[in-house]
């Protein structure tokens, strides 16, 4: 079948004549190659189809008279291959408008009919090789196909890449090179790509990407690692050829199997990947990934185990294959928790492998106990893991079916036994720094949130895995007054033990002023001024909300802090716009303004540190809206499993803290009434009065008389020790009633450890304290509040 009959018979012929032109430009060193073929009245050679520059640079003419004294007609009437220099050519008639560069012509006869066009700029011109290469190729294109590869060849595929687009057209040879099928490969370049071993995709992307080649050849090894996990060299030869009407830019070429001429991937290379990846493993997980990555697809192994050595156990670390059933039965019964422990007291000979503290390879058939023997039917290693003058642990290797184990493989599995127990050492030590780092932080963060009347809350703390840094971040929830509630989280700057302590002083100066009765806006404008005074070099940035369990506002300060995320009742979120002021720390006098919030039972409030929201990929703006989204999709009924899950995207370079609160509404609002007492003598039954009508408003009978007198003993102790306003509050909320004396003096009321039958004071306190279910004393803006709680009988 001629080229012409191939292109008149399948569509797509034209396309593989092309790609054949364009092996000409790749292997023959040409810079333009055409197929001329007989036209409609039979006396002219006509274009057919041309690749390279264009043609027009060499005075290629679309056409040429079969008569006519031209390369292409002399050698279609000769049927030989005719072969031009720049000399020959300069004396042809039809060499008008040729470039004054150099170049050579080679034309050559198809078997019928048509004639081969091929011109080259290199020096010399076509040579021996090229010679041959272009008499091959006007073979294979009268032949159906090309010649089958030999096994004394490397079998040679072809692609056309589109530099615009990286869509790449490629034979099936080339798939078989990579290990692809038809089905399997998209047509993008990228899929390629990803087979392409790490070091050597630099080298690939400067000939693939468009900025980084100029029209010309370029030829190129690199090593692919097939999906099969098998290693193999690649040879690209290509050419970028110039832009065309209705074609782009495009590198076409082809690539070979140069496996039999370098090395494969060498077990040189794979302990160099193994000790890089091992060198940045941060955890005995890590490891133990790195483990296996780097010998259970090469090895082609069907189990891998890794261990580390506790005294006399086996604490395993990583199985692979996880699933249960790859592993032997006297595992399985070993098993206790998510890790199986194996003592060593039920694999002797195990345990002799470990004191030689030498690797042993077992073959098939080896005489072995069950647990060792159902590992590796077909064979075993046993790597024990140096570190030291010790060891850290052990790594099993089986094989299914028969495996033969060659000297190379030997001395793999021994270096990689040794970088892999110093990796152990090293991220045991790590791990076990990381534990100190974190148990100290926990104790720096509250051991366990209160129970809150009318809300639920859940907070977590994630420490950073970016070496071991304590960080500054915290959060804190604060339990006032007529059940209000302040729900705090911050972050100092840094990650270090001073950021560690600064957090620790600002979460306890948070707590003090907070307890202490101060509004929000004050709370916070203490501890700046707190932090400011301490002259430290570090700044924190703080949310500060005073949430009323009963009314279901709150009041919102921020000092420099991520706003507070809504997520209400119907599943709508909402990033809350609130003024804030600046860091604390950076200004000694500022404000810190208030903002209102409005809660419906069963809103989601959510307060985080920007560790959660924002890392290098992801703006903080960005981080909130997906944290709201995520909130949008959650179940607020289990805040636990949404803190979770909303923790899975957190940046582990960062520490993050995270609070959660569902407000849900006090299910019985209090009663409240109060009275301003006027320090005139009859102010004590002034009081029991007020309390008198107030407890036959409430129709509270029982425990009156208890109640009058903790009043009494109360308000009496404020008039006679203080100064300044005193206040009588009373609550009655889930049948206890609450009495609280509010002064204007710090000093605490001591409880008398003895008092003479002779004293006529001092008795006061002991009564309250005798008749009260529980009392006490808070800070209230400079003075004090003395309260009791009387318990009453329901009806």
């Amino acid at each position: 079948m001629t080229a012409l009959e191939i292109l008149g018979a399948e569509p797509d012929a034209r396309e593989r004549l092309r790609r054949m032109l364009e092996q000409v430009l790749v292997f023959a060193g040409g810079s333009a190659a055409a197929v001329y073929t007989p036209g409609d009245d039979g006396d002219q050679l006509c274009l057919a189809e041309s690749a390279g520059v264009p043609r027009t640079l060499y005075g290629l003419r679309d056409s040429y008279p079969l008569a006519g004294d031209s390369p292409v007609a002399a050698a279609r009437r000769s049927a030989q291959p005719v072969w031009f220099g720049p000399e020959e050519l300069a004396r042809r008639a039809d060499a008008r408008g040729a470039p004054a560069t150099d170049h050579w012509l080679a034309a050559l006869p198809l078997r019928e009919d048509g004639v081969l066009l091929a011109v080259t700029e290199c020096a010399g011109g076509f040579d021996e090789s090229d010679r041959a290469f272009l008499k091959l190729v006007a073979e294979a294109l009268d032949c159906p196909a090309p010649p089958p590869a030999t096994d004394a060849a490397p079998r040679v595929s072809s692609f056309s890449l589109a530099m615009d687009t990286g869509r790449v057209e490629v034979d099936d040879a080339m798939l078989e090179l990579f290990g692809l099928t038809r089905k399997e490969f998209d047509g993008r370049v990228e899929t390629l790509l990803a087979l392409t071993v790490p070091e050597d995709l630099p080298s690939v992307m400067s000939v693939v990407e468009p900025g980084h080649m100029s029209i010309g050849d370029r030829e190129l090894d690199f090593r692919i690692r097939r999906p099969t996990g098998e290693p193999r060299w690649l040879r690209l030869r290509g050419r970028l050829l110039p832009a065309e009407p209705g074609r782009p830019v495009r590198l076409a070429g082809s690539v070979l199997d140069a496996s039999r001429l370098r090395p494969g991937v060498s077990d040189v290379t794979r302990i160099q990947r193994l000790a890089a990846a091992l060198a940045t493993a941060g955890t005995v997980r890590d490891v133990s990934r790195a483990m296996v990555a780097a010998l259970r697809g090469p090895l082609h192994a069907d189990r891998i185990a890794l261990a580390e050595l506790e005294n006399d156990r086996l604490v395993v670390t990583v199985l692979d294959p996880p699933e249960a059933g790859a592993w032997p039965e006297s595992w399985r019964s070993e098993w206790r928790s998510e890790w199986p422990e194996a003592s060593l007291r039920t694999m002797p000979t195990l345990a002799a492998v470990l004191r030689e503290g030498r690797a042993v390879i077992w073959p098939a058939g080896a005489d072995l106990e069950a647990a060792l023997a159902e590992t590796g039917p077909g064979g075993l290693a046993a790597l024990p893991l140096p570190a030291g003058e010790g060891l850290a642990g052990v790594c099993l290797i089986g094989w299914d079916a028969p495996h033969e184990f060659g000297p190379d493989e030997r001395a793999l599995l021994t270096a990689a036994a040794t970088l892999a127990g110093q990796a152990l050492a090293r991220a045991h030590a790590f791990d076990a720094e990381h534990e100190l780092i974190g148990m100290l932080q926990r104790t720096l963060l509250p051991r366990r949130l209160p129970a809150l009347p009318g809300a639920v809350a859940v907070a977590r703390y994630l420490p950073t895995t970016a070496g071991l840094e304590l960080g500054g971040d915290w959060y804190d929830v604060i339990p006032l007054s007529d059940h209000h509630v302040a729900l705090v989280i911050g972050d100092v700057q840094g990650h270090n033990a001073g950021a560690a302590t600064l957090m620790g002083q600002m979460r306890t100066a948070l707590r003090a002023y907070a307890v202490e009765g101060h509004p929000p806006d004050v709370v916070v404008s203490h501890a700046n001024r707190l932090l400011a005074d301490m002259e430290s070099d570090l700044f924190a940035t703080c949310c500060y909300v005073d949430l009323d369990m009963e009314e279901g506002t709150a009041w919102c300060v921020r000092a420099g802090h991520l706003p507070p995320v809504l997520r209400h009742p119907d599943g709508s979120t909402e990033v809350v716009e609130s003024e804030a002021g600046p860091p604390l720390g950076v200004l000694a006098q500022t404000d810190f303004p208030m903002s209102p919030l409005r809660l419906r039972p069963g809103t989601l409030l959510a307060l985080t540190t920007d560790g959660l929201v924002e890392s290098a990929e992801l703006d903080i703006e960005d981080g909130l809206a997906r944290m709201a989204a995520q909130l949008a999709d959650a179940d607020p009924a289990f805040l636990g499993p949404v803190a979770d899950a909303l923790l899975a995207d957190a940046n582990r370079g960062d520490d993050v803290a995270l609070l959660l609160v569902r407000y849900d509404g006090m299910a019985t609002r209090p009663l409240r009434e109060g009275w301003t007492v006027w320090r005139v003598p009859e102010a004590a039954g002034q009081a029991r009065r007020f309390t008198r009508r107030t407890l036959r408003a409430w129709q509270v009978t029982e425990e009156a008389d208890t109640v009058l007198l903790v009043v009494s003993e109360l308000v009496t102790n404020a008039l006679v020790h203080t100064g300044g306003q005193v206040r009588l509050d009373l609550t009655l909320v889930n049948h206890r009633l609450r009495v609280a004396v509010t002064d204007g003096s710090p000093r605490t009321p001591v409880k008398p450890t003895s008092i003479g039958w002779e004293a006529t004071g001092g008795r006061g306190i002991l009564l309250v304290e005798a008749v009260s279910a529980a009392w006490g004393t808070v800070p209230v803006s400079g003075g004090k509040q003395v309260w009791a709680e009387i318990v009453l009988e329901e009806d």
